[in-house]
């Protein structure tokens, strides 16, 4: 297929608005070809020059590089020819021929990058204060709003003790401003300490998951970088509390003359109280204990430490429990008040000391047999059955294994001690996929068990534990998304993609089996109960959503284009640079795959879509500064052939932009596509009145993970599109679901 048609059908290309490359810009391009400058272009100057793009863009070429070493060298020379437009041995194209095709491709500008950023801005510019601030507030309040409690907890806490020792002139009396600021630190420990040790609970933030809009206020997901913050601002008020004893109560407490107001304070049978007395006593023998024992578990904490060895970074972790116990005896004596730390750590510890203990529990009991399989070089995918008592358990606690979801995962072939977060891919059959890329030194070893087995599959042995969290489990309440993400934060919006497409490929067909909607009454039960106990919902959506189609077709005089199960996903995914879109390759690429198979099968029947309408689009956000490099990145990625159908850039099926996304755009064309859809599916439900309005609610759910800007962005083209359909008449609701990954 030509590059011209190629980019006709590119979807990032279908918008008219695009600004293709300026005449300028083309000069210069021919200018970088055309080095003795003699109005020719030599075939031997276009491949000089992609060598060149491939050694910036493809330093360390993968398989479906045009550069690799196993590619054959007619793919690449095929790649030239059609640069040039001709497949004979003709090696010498015109300048003016060649900038013709330039303009055929429709490259868009390198200014176009630059314009849909200021775009962003002036329209944010544009919409006025208010309307600004509700897009900020849907981003950012709850958990500016969840800030702000802690902070006044603990803030509160503070003022309440220092207000108690510093008017109190006894304590001042007998031990001066010391224990004015160890005290006002202590309260401020309080609070920080439950916020510290409640973070830590994967338990609580999974159950909190339940409600959305408390989970977004309490946020949970931020657990990772709200627990680095408040460990540091606990170090902080320990080191504070130390030094106001240390330093002031011990020295003012144990002088000659302040003896009667220690004994006033304390107990006569106390005094004299010389220095050493302070630090041997309970409260400073545990309080020292515990401040060393916190700055040794924030040493092996450190970044440095937790990359050179992660087992290292977890068994420090279990400092904790001691630094914990100290903590609750440090008070006991009661020589100032009454010991209220202990009741504040009793209810976080309790759960993460029985969430630990189940997890110590889990790794030694001897495992789960996984299957391993090498997708390519930097991903692997494991297969893990659910165990039937883990089953029973979850479903009385009603925590279900749903796409989306993380759980934890230890290998104790590598280490009994190491576990780590993976989000499930897919859960079907009572089993749960997960596709893990290897990058870092655990997954790295795991990959090398893989390497040593003989066959496809590799058999371990794992620990499993979970599942937590469910970012997006509100996903599941709209029949049609937009899922916009960046970067890894994506991963359980891809987990939902794919178990989605497996379940549709259950009902529907696949490429493999040949056949289409090869289903009776015992599939649709066997769906159903396999639904169950993997704890999504859709497998019994499809069978009921299947059982109306057959009765509204029995019905309905007009067939309409759209399925009545129609479910429509826009998933689009941004990245800094190409190479991040590799290990997420080979799961796209089978949703691809599917969809393109479901799409060509249509004609069997009288819609036009497929039940399941997932659209891929991937951006690469990195700006390149040689206009040369810009315009060969975008051939490559529009060239495909037959016998290498991925991009030669990127590896994916789905087409890349390169550039950031225009949202308002897209949201736009969105929104009339959907008109589009509820006035088919409604009017021929209602034929006998084309004239009135349309009564169905079509509810798109928005999911987003990313910057602050296009989420500020895409809160406020919701509240705008739906002011649209209400004034029009139409019933297309956009719900924005803020969603954040730590």
């Amino acid at each position: 297929m030509s590059l011209s048609r190629r980019a006709s059908l590119h979807s990032t290309l279908i918008d008219n608005n695009v600004r293709p490359l300026t005449l300028e810009e083309i000069q210069s391009f021919l200018d970088e070809l055309d080095h003795n400058n003699d109005g020719i272009i030599q075939y031997s100057e276009v491949e000089s020059a992609l060598d060149r793009v491939n050694d910036e863009l493809t330093p360390t070429p993968k398989p479906h590089n045009i550069n690799h070493p196993s590619k054959e060298e007619h793919a690449r020379h095929a790649f030239l020819r059609e640069l040039m437009g001709s497949t004979t041995s003709s090696s010498s194209i015109s300048r003016d021929e060649f900038a013709d095709r330039i303009k055929q491709w429709k490259i868009p500008s390198m200014k176009q990058s630059a314009s849909t950023e200021e775009a962003d801005l002036e329209y944010m510019s544009s919409i006025g204060q208010w309307r600004r601030f509700r897009s900020w507030w849907a981003v950012k309040g709850p958990e500016v709003m969840f800030l702000v409690m802690v902070s006044a907890s603990i803030v509160g806490m503070m003022i309440w003790q220092s207000l108690k020792y510093s008017l109190d002139t006894r304590y001042r009396a007998a031990f001066g401003w010391g224990v004015v600021v160890a005290k006002t630190c202590a309260g401020g420990l309080y609070f920080t300490m439950f916020f510290l040790i409640l973070s830590m609970s994967r338990y609580f933030s999974t159950f909190l998951r339940r409600w959305y809009y408390l989970s977004r206020f309490i946020n949970p997901d931020l657990s990772q970088s709200f627990h680095i913050k408040i460990s540091i601002l606990a170090i902080t008020l320990s080191t504070l509390h130390a030094i106001g004893h240390l330093g002031g109560t011990f020295v003012y407490g144990s002088k000659y003359p302040r003896q009667d107001a220690v004994a006033a304070i304390l107990s006569p049978e106390l005094v004299p109280r010389p220095y050493q007395a302070y630090l041997r006593s309970l409260p400073g023998i545990t309080g020292l204990t515990a401040l060393c024992l916190l700055y040794i578990l924030a040493g092996f904490s450190i970044p440095q430490v937790r990359k050179w060895n992660y087992e290292v970074f977890q068994l420090s972790h279990l400092l904790m429990y001691p630094i914990i116990g100290l903590l609750m005896a440090h008070g006991t004596s009661k020589l100032l008040q009454f010991p209220m730390l202990g009741y504040f750590l009793a209810f976080p510890t309790l759960l993460v000391f029985l969430e630990r203990l189940t997890r110590l529990f889990l790794g030694f009991g001897g495992g789960i047999p996984a299957r391993v399989r090498m997708l390519d070089s930097d991903t692997i995918q494991i297969t893990i059955p659910i165990p039937a008592s883990t089953i029973k358990t979850k479903m009385r606690m009603k925590w279900k294994y749903k796409p989306g979801q993380y759980i934890f995962l230890q290998v104790p072939k590598i280490s009994r001690f190491e576990w780590h977060p993976f989000t499930i891919s897919s859960c079907i059959n009572d089993q749960v996929k997960l596709h893990v890329k290897t990058d870092g030194n655990w997954t790295t070893k795991l990959r090398r068990l893989v390497h040593e087995g003989q066959r496809d599959d590799e058999e371990i042995r794992v620990g499993l534990d979970g599942p937590f969290g469910a970012p997006a489990q509100r996903f599941y309440d709209f029949t049609h998304t937009i899922l916009v993400g960046s970067g890894i934060g994506v991963t359980p919006f891809a987990g939902i993609l794919a178990d989605l497409q497996e379940r549709d490929d259950r009902l529907h067909g696949t490429s493999e089996s040949g056949t289409e909607g090869q289903r009776n009454d015992t599939t649709e039960k066997t769906s159903a109960r396999t639904s169950g106990n993997t704890g999504s919902t859709l497998g019994r959506t499809f069978s009921r959503t299947l059982s109306r189609a057959r009765s509204r077709n029995r019905q309905e005089s007009t067939i309409s284009p759209y399925p009545s199960d129609y479910r429509r996903v826009d998933f689009h995914w941004m990245v800094r640079d190409k190479n991040h879109l590799g290990w997420f390759s080979n799961l796209l690429n089978s949703i691809s795959k599917s969809q393109e198979y479901h799409r060509s099968s249509t004609h069997h029947s009288q819609c036009v879509h497929p039940h399941l309408d997932i659209r891929l689009q991937t951006h690469v956000t990195a700006k390149r500064q040689l206009l040369i490099t810009h315009i060969y990145r975008w051939l490559l990625e529009l060239h495909r052939t037959e016998e290498h159908p991925l991009s030669p850039l990127t590896g994916l099926i789905n087409g890349s932009a390169f550039g950031r996304p225009d949202f308002i755009k897209i949201l736009d064309r969105h929104y009339e596509d959907m008109v589009e859809y509820q006035r088919s599916t409604t009017q021929i439900r209602d034929e006998n009145r084309p004239g009135s309005k349309l009564k169905d609610i079509v509810k798109v759910g928005v999911f987003f993970c990313g910057a602050p800007m296009i989420g500020e962005i895409l809160a406020d083209r919701c509240r705008a599109l739906n002011k649209r359909g209400k004034e029009e008449g139409v019933g297309i609701r956009y719900h924005f679901m803020i969603e954040v990954f730590g």
